[in-house]
Parts: structure tokens; sequence; C-alpha cells
């Protein structure tokens, strides 16, 4: 029978101590970014912040503080700001494709115009020292702000283009990775719904034998303090 080995769900998990940095509207903290195609979750497990987020309905902030639980949809620009010490544990759904690069950064429309630039702009020195790679996260941080705080502005003026604009070019920065991104699905949430339609099939029948399959799995974080878009990552293979 198909079983599935990965977290429950085919989510993926990181523990993220979110950056103090501030910037240039005076707040500390992350990369204003969206998903495509993954929703994602925040577990709060110590400090105090927000999420400050921007749809077609508008701009949100919601209070973060250790114990609250909140989630958003693929096309959600999410934005974390620490008032104090905020960290998380974070769910993404569909492991796999957030790490093939199922986000954009709100950078400036020039940059998301031109696939190379925004490559440049988004993608951190992979053999940079610790100083280098701050730097840059930090560059790509207050370029993505800059976005973000002009999406926000023609949103509260009532203009919806300029968002309905940032979303076109998200979508044609990403389309040439459709078809890995599939197999990626494929192989992971795809095949955590079939094993569960096939248990369901089996138990109906009065098979039970995939319980004795049961097993137990543990991980340890593969790495630790890896600059993400919104902070420090503590990041499990699973």
């Amino acid at each position: 029978m198909a079983t599935f080995e990965g977290l429950p769900g085919a989510v993926a998990v990181s523990h993220l101590t979110v950056y103090d940095w501030p910037a240039a509207d005076g707040l500390r903290g992350g990369t204003p970014h969206l998903h495509l195609t993954c929703s994602e979750g925040y577990v709060v497990v110590g400090g105090t912040g927000s999420v400050q987020t921007l749809t077609a309905t508008g701009f949100r902030q919601t209070p973060l503080a250790a114990g609250a639980l909140v989630w958003f949809t693929p096309g959600t620009i999410h934005r974390l700001v620490n008032g104090d010490g905020l960290r998380v544990v974070v769910l993404m759904q569909n492991s796999g494709l957030p790490e093939a690069g199922d986000a954009v950064l709100t950078l400036p429309p020039a940059l998301l115009a031109d696939p190379d630039a925004y490559r440049s702009a988004a993608v951190l020195p992979p053999d940079g020292t610790e100083a280098e790679r701050e730097q840059a996260a930090r560059t790509r941080r207050d370029l993505a702000v800059e976005g973000f705080l002009g999406l926000c502005e023609a949103a509260e003026a009532g203009d919806p283009e300029p968002l309905a604009a940032f979303h076109r070019a998200a979508a044609t920065l990403v389309r040439p990775q459709i078809t890995e991104w599939r197999a990626r699905w494929e192989r992971g949430a795809a095949v955590a719904a079939a094993a569960t339609a096939a248990q369901l099939d089996a138990l109906g029948r009065g098979d039970r034998d995939h319980l004795a399959e049961a097993r137990v799995r543990e991980r340890r974080p593969v790495e630790q303090g890896r600059f993400g878009m919104c902070g420090r990552l503590d990041v499990y293979r699973v």
C-alpha cells in the first residue's frame, strides 16, 4: 500500500527568528513577499510583533504573541514585523515548492520586469562570507519594503492596478518553473493525499495491514541560522 513518510499533509517546517533590522519606515522585520501556490502558517513561540498583509481586499496588520496561530492563502503579500524577540514556527504547504522558488519579493517594478535583474537582487551570494550574506539579505529586504510600501499606498488610495501589476509580474517570473514544481508536488503532497485515499479504501474493505507498518521518525535541523526572507532560519529536511 502507498505510504507517505514526510510530515503530516506534506508540510514543511522551520523555526524562524525574525530580523530586528530597522527598515526605512522605522519598523524592524523581514522581507515582504507572496507565495503563488502555497499557504503559510505561523505558530508564535516567543516574543511579540505582527504580520502585515496585503491582498485585493486591502491592508491588514495582525498582532503576534506567544500562542498565536495565523495562516494565509497563496497571493497574500506578507511582511513580518519584529516588536520584541519575535520567534515563530513556520508551516508551509507543499513541502519542496517554497524551496524551489514559490515566492516572489515585492521588489520595485523595474526589477520585477527583468528576470535577470530580479534574480540578481533576490538571490543571496552562495559563497559569500557571513557579513556579505547579511548585507545582501538586508539590501533585498529594503528593496522589497520599498516596493511593498508603494503597493500599500496605492491600495490605500483606492488604486488596485499596482497590486494587479505585481501579480502579473510574479506569475510571469515563475512560469518557467511550473513543470519542475508540478514534479515536486507529484512526489510530495499528491503522494500524501493518495496514501490517505488508499488507506481509506483499505479500511473500507476491512483491510488493516497498513497499521502494522507504522514507524516513528525524527529529525534535527540540517541548517541553523540561515539567512531567510524574514529572519534567521533553522531548517528541517523531511
